[in-house]
C-alpha cells in the first residue's frame, strides 16, 4: 500500500462542477487507485511510450477521460480535468 493521496487542481468544484453523481464517484474512485499505485502512477495511461507529464485515463468505458498529474515529490496524483461525453 502507498502513502500517496490525491486531490484535484485547482479545485473539485471547477473540475467535477455539472458533472453528474456516478461520474464524480468513478473519478474518485480512479484517482484512489492511481494514488494507490504510488510512484508507478507516472506510467500509468495515455501516452504510453513515455512516462511522468500530464497524462490521460478513460473514463467510464469510453463516456470521458481524467487528465491528471503524478507529483512523486509531492507524493500525489492530481486530477487536473475531466473531459465527460455524457
Amino acid at each position: 500500500m502507498s502513502d500517496w493521496t490525491w486531490d484535484y487542481n485547482p479545485s473539485e468544484e471547477y473540475i467535477t462542477g455539472g458533472l453528474p453523481p456516478g461520474a464524480v464517484a468513478e473519478i474518485e474512485r480512479l484517482a484512489t487507485e492511481l494514488a494507490a499505485l504510488g510512484p508507478d502512477s507516472v506510467r500509468v495511461g495515455r501516452p504510453v511510450d513515455r512516462e511522468g507529464g500530464l497524462r490521460e485515463f478513460d473514463l467510464l468505458g469510453g463516456r470521458g477521460f481524467i487528465s491528471f498529474l503524478a507529483v512523486p515529490r509531492h507524493e500525489c496524483v492530481y486530477v487536473c480535468n475531466v473531459t465527460w461525453y455524457g
